[in-house]
């Protein structure tokens, strides 16, 4: 394992601020619900290709899989397993009428959101997403997968240089 790398900057950096319990919870309902409502409005732009109808949320999937490629095979992979039918889901309610999509896409897109900084409140951290948002909304989905290793206790070394490295920062900054 790689220890001087990207994913390990990334992983320690979102780590810090996701120790409750709770917070971790609310996060893994709270992100693929809010990648559903940015979904349902990217779904409403398309394109047809060779008699294929291509959508954003099909493109935002792709684009995403491709950075998280990046950064480690496996979870790209897992990734998609949710990835593909959030899309899909978000497709289907993306061609309902713009009173339904639109209202869905803003319920589960700021209802997700809301979570998110409960979720803040009791681990007593700012969110990600208030000190980087580009980079917190593109490594979020990411993190929804690094999490499901952690709790079915995969990839441990991992996880234990991550904890390793988040001690040394709450040391040093004690100091």
């Amino acid at each position: 394992m790689n220890t001087d790398s990207k994913l390990m900057d990334m992983l320690t950096g979102y780590a810090s601020a996701h120790q409750h319990p709770f917070n971790v919870a609310v996060h893994m309902i709270g992100i693929p619900t809010i990648m559903l409502g940015a979904f349902i409005a990217f779904s409403w732009a398309k394109v047809e290709i060779a008699g294929m109808w291509i959508n954003g949320a099909h493109l935002a999937t792709l684009i995403l899989f491709a950075f998280y490629f990046t950064l480690d095979k496996l979870f790209s992979f897992v990734f998609l397993l949710y990835a593909v039918p959030v899309a899909w889901i978000a497709t289907q309610i993306g061609a309902q009428p713009m009173a339904i999509s639109g209202t869905v896409s803003a319920a589960t897109f700021f209802g997700g959101y809301a979570a998110q900084f409960v979720g803040h409140a009791v681990e007593k951290s700012t969110p990600v997403v208030l000190k980087h948002p580009v980079q917190a909304n593109l490594a979020a989905p990411f993190f929804t997968v690094v999490e499901i290793f952690k709790i079915m206790g995969l990839r441990d070394e991992l996880f234990n240089e991550v904890q390793r490295r988040i001690s040394e920062l709450r040391q040093g900054q004690a100091a």
